[in-house]
């Protein structure tokens, strides 16, 4: 569904690369591949051995790097960030990736995720006079690095790394070298590529594709990535534990055309659909997905139960976020703004309505009214995920359990709500086996946190969630 409109959002996008005569351009094509998973902030930072230099800005990847920016950014090496700010959280001084100087060189950090702990690190860094610039827990990991004592810039890199507890792909550059690292159970995606002898790390491989990198791997684990003039080599900060990957990437976030770990966005979610069909049984006329996450899922679906597949929504691709008003009146508007049924589709039709998620109720009430007004004379809601019940403290902005529709009402209330003729949702079993991530094998296991409640890692008492952190601007 529209995540604009419904408040279920991915942080941010990160992508690096070293050994390129071109970065700034190879990231500025990555990050245009990553622009779905942020739109309020980009940045680019490049190093030529002896300088970093940094263009960023709030808005889209075009508007940021406009009238012949780029050419200012030469050297061999950069890392690029896109960013979603999330409510409260705009401002120039936390889009990403930071920059810091000292006497001893400069630092530029990109990471998506979020750190648990990060509100007990920076209260100890502040006890020790640590002066914090940016609400992002972004910035405890720079301070962490430079308060270190240890020799090796690798060394600090491995201690600082350890300190964190949560989600975090991280992608840190010197002057001389670039570390990427996976916080201990992978929660967030992240994979390594070539491009013409120049290493490349990004949120999604969709940004390979771009540019026609050459996809090498997912980072592991709890893995460190040591890249510099002498190559790529891979440590380990800690050990790996099983892998437990977001599975809304799979079900709602990144592109239809990523792969991770060996499996392909696109076909996840059509099989998310076929397995939608294994256990529903349903009498209906035309199929239709929410564009654009759930078309997958609804083609999956039309697959396998047989009922025609159409185009009974449309999206409307040039309208901006600016729409989204506080009356009503103009919210209704802003719906109509986005997505169009087409009623030659859908009037006269019993419709089956595929959809990823609900999260609060009101856009997918607004879209079932749409097309009940465009004719259709029944309108079956199937979500290809089960429903979201508990808020996510790892980087997604979901909201709190009181705003998740899911968490207070039943599912049948919740048909009630929206004006469904029926509601239903994918089973937790049923969405992982149809997923492909084997639980039998090592490391291919999810985080399911959002559905179930059992969260892969500790949640302290001063725990906020990613829109909370920023509320405190």
């Amino acid at each position: 569904m529209l995540a604009e409109l419904r408040g279920l959002n991915e942080e941010c996008g990160v992508f690096g690369i070293w050994g390129h005569p071109n970065p700034a351009a190879m990231t500025y094509y990555g990050l245009h591949a990553l622009q779905h998973r942020g739109q309020e902030g980009a940045g680019i930072i490049v190093t030529d051995g002896k300088y970093l230099r940094a263009v960023k800005g709030e808005g889209l990847v075009n508007d940021v790097f406009n009238n012949g920016k780029l050419e200012k950014l030469e050297g061999h090496a950069a890392v690029g960030h896109v960013r979603y700010a999330t409510s409260g959280g705009s401002g120039i001084e936390n889009v990403q990736p930071l920059l810091f100087n000292s006497t001893t060189g400069g630092l530029a950090i990109a990471h998506n995720g979020n750190i648990v702990n990060a509100t007990r690190l920076k209260r100890n860094l502040e006890q020790q006079g640590s002066i914090f610039q940016t609400t992002s827990d972004t910035e405890v990991l720079a301070h962490l690095l430079k308060k270190s004592n240890l020799a090796s810039f690798e060394d600090r890199a491995k201690q600082a790394l350890r300190l964190l507890d949560g989600a975090f792909a991280v992608v840190i550059m010197t002057e001389h070298a670039m570390y990427v690292a996976q916080d201990s159970q992978g929660m967030r995606p992240l994979s390594l590529g070539l491009l013409d002898g120049a290493w490349v790390v990004a949120s999604e491989t969709s940004a390979f594709d771009l540019i026609g990198a050459e996809l090498v791997r997912s980072i592991d684990p709890g893995e460190l990535l040591i890249i510099n003039e002498d190559g790529c080599r891979s440590e380990r900060y800690v050990e790996k534990k099983d892998r437990a990957i977001c599975t809304m990437e799979y079900v709602y976030f990144s592109r239809p055309d990523s792969d991770i770990d060996g499996i392909n966005i696109h076909m996840a979610r059509k099989r998310l659909g076929k397995q939608l069909a294994k256990e529903l049984s349903i009498d209906a006329d035309v199929v239709t997905g929410v564009p654009d996450s759930s078309i997958s899922a609804a083609i999956g679906f039309s697959e396998a139960t047989g009922i025609p597949y159409e185009l009974g929504l449309i999206k409307n691709r040039y309208v901006g976020r600016t729409f989204i008003q506080p009356s009503q009146d103009l919210r209704e508007r802003g719906v109509k703004m986005k997505l169009s049924p087409v009623r030659q589709v859908v009037n006269g039709k019993r419709v089956v309505m595929v959809d990823d998620s609900i999260v609060r109720g009101t856009t997918s009430r607004r879209i079932v009214k749409m097309l009940k007004d465009a004719g259709a004379t029944e309108v079956h809601v199937v979500i290809s995920s089960p429903p979201l019940k508990n808020p996510c403290f790892y980087g997604i902005d979901i909201s709190s359990d009181s705003e998740l529709i899911a968490a207070n009402n039943t599912i049948d209330e919740m048909c009630e709500l929206i004006g469904a003729d029926s509601l239903t949702f994918l089973s937790v079993e049923g969405m992982v086996e149809a997923i492909g991530r084997s639980d039998a094998e090592k490391n291919c296991g999810h985080c399911l946190a959002c559905f179930t409640g059992e969260y892969p890692t500790s949640i302290y008492a001063d725990t906020k969630l990613p829109h909370e952190k920023e509320l405190v601007r």
